[in-house]
């Protein structure tokens, strides 16, 4: 695995205008996804309650790049019949996108929204009545405010176990028997880091390394709940398959040393692992159990800052998924250091150990995370092979970003060469990927980035009321490969 990671790293520019002539499986799933708060709009209407990104942009819209706000952002809410026509113009097999929690339990918990509950019902029959499959995430970011206010407290709060065991039953009940694919949460790294560690996003609180790992535990234990209630009350009848969305960079060693390697795995334990493995294998990764520990001690605490499992909790939560959810944007390049001090308050840093980077000769986007390094997508697949028993693997996002919607040539090199190399590690490596999901449907409000990066396949024009979606060029190239399952003029089968 290592010499092959090297061979990547040193051959990878040079080979990545290769483009693989394998045909896609009949079988594999092509299509694009949003978000609910990134998309809706009517943040206010027929009953929806502000969520805390609601709350916190309404508060100090400054957290906002140009001080947006997402009140209307593409208006979607407004606009399902034109959405499922440039979803149905691309030929997608499937539509991912989430529920605000907001519109259909405006407390949090309690009594239903009706007015919420149409507007997905009518959302899902219209994509089942243009055969696209609705892929459907019950969390993507926007919890209810009622639930983050001080005496609940949200995610640091054992008692969201319970409160997303009633929002997901609710919903397995009002709209599972259309709905094969379910996600429970998506990227919960960006929940319990940027919400509760950094303190980038909502609920804006800084607490590296304390709180954050108290909403991992939290946050994991609500999935497991959500997984079990469907397994047992709705799997038979509905027939469908839930699972979580990760989201990682595929963490590269920098060097053929052995330190590099290891920092490599440890960074990805740290980033990946942590949410991973509690589900695919049993409890928290070793290696971050045991730094954490060890950190913890030497601050003086009498207990580690990660909190334990139980046994019977290792058990519950194990073996909760029927996919592996996944989101990949870019790759770094990892390197060992010497164990950085410990401080206090401690840091992620500080926790995992590593030093991460990316070569200035990889190609940027408007993102200063995202780098165009598609051939990186074959060590992370090999990765979680390894690690989770070729689990199904399902890309449920990937994209390009740019500032004003140019570059679109090199949307279409950046998602032909990610498919490109899918397709290739398919095949070669013997792994399983299931589907593959574009980042994203059209342009929309890219949280604190607010409208400034553009993913969409669609321009939109938020200047104009009607918010009119316009086809990018890369529209032409995802819907020629969805029909032809190829990236090339002739494919091989």
């Amino acid at each position: 695995m290592m010499i092959f990671i090297v061979l990547v790293l040193i051959i990878g520019a040079s080979f990545a205008e290769d483009v693989s002539n394998k045909k896609f499986p009949s079988d594999f799933l092509f299509g694009v996804a949003t978000a609910a708060f990134q998309i809706e709009g009517a943040w206010n209407e027929d009953g929806k309650s502000p969520s805390i990104w609601d709350a916190a942009i309404h508060a100090n819209s400054s957290i906002i790049a140009n001080s947006d706000n997402a009140d209307i952002t593409c208006d979607s809410y407004h606009k399902v019949k034109e959405d499922i026509a440039i979803l149905k113009e691309l030929g997608v097999s499937h539509y991912r996108f989430s529920l605000a929690w907001t519109r259909i339990l405006p407390d949090g918990i309690g009594k239903i929204n009706d007015a919420g509950v149409a507007y997905y019902k009518h959302l899902i029959k219209e994509l089942k009545a243009n055969n696209i499959e609705p892929f459907v995430t019950l969390y993507h970011w926007d919890l209810p405010d009622t639930l983050q206010q001080p005496e609940k407290a949200g995610f640091l709060n054992i008692s969201v176990v319970q409160w997303f065991e009633e929002y997901a039953k609710v919903c397995f009940s009002l709209f599972g028997d259309d709905v094969k694919y379910w996600a429970t949460f998506n990227e919960p790294i960006a929940v319990c880091n940027g919400g509760y560690a950094s303190g980038l996003v909502p609920p804006l609180i800084r607490s590296e390394g304390i709180k954050e790992y108290v909403c991992v535990y939290n946050l994991l234990l609500a999935h497991a709940r959500a997984w079990h209630v469907y397994d047992k009350e709705f799997r038979q009848k509905q027939r469908g398959k839930i699972s979580i969305v990760l989201n990682t960079h595929s963490f590269l060693p920098a060097t053929n040393s052995e330190a590099d390697t290891v920092a490599a795995e440890t960074k990805f334990q740290f980033m990946l692992g942590l949410y991973a493995n509690p589900i695919f294998v049993g409890d928290f990764p070793d290696i971050v159990k045991k730094r954490i520990a060890v950190r913890s001690t030497a601050e003086g605490r009498k207990a580690s800052r990660l909190p334990s499992f139980s046994k019977e909790e290792v058990e519950y939560i194990k073996g909760t998924h029927d996919y592996f959810g996944l989101n990949v944007y870019s790759a770094y390049l990892v390197n060992s250091i010497p164990d950085p001090p410990v401080t206090d308050p401690p840091t992620n840093w500080g926790d995992a150990g590593v030093n991460i980077f990316q070569p200035t000769d990889w190609e940027s986007t408007s993102s200063d995370h995202t780098k165009v390094v598609p051939w990186t997508i074959r060590p992370l697949l090999n990765w979680l092979k390894d690690h989770y028993n070729n689990p199904g693997i399902f890309i449920t996002e990937n994209g390009y970003p740019s500032h004003d919607g140019s570059k679109d040539d090199r949307r279409i090199y950046y998602i032909k060469g990610y498919l490109s190399h899918i397709r290739d590690t398919m095949d070669q490596d013997n792994i399983t990927v299931l589907g593959y999901t574009v980042w994203t449907l059209m342009d929309n409000f890219e949280w604190t980035a607010g409208y400034t990066q553009k993913f969409g396949l669609y321009e939109v024009d938020f200047n104009e009321p009607n918010r009119t979606r316009t086809a990018r060029p890369s529209v032409d190239f995802y819907k020629k490969t969805i029909k032809t399952r190829c990236l090339v003029n002739q494919c091989i089968d």
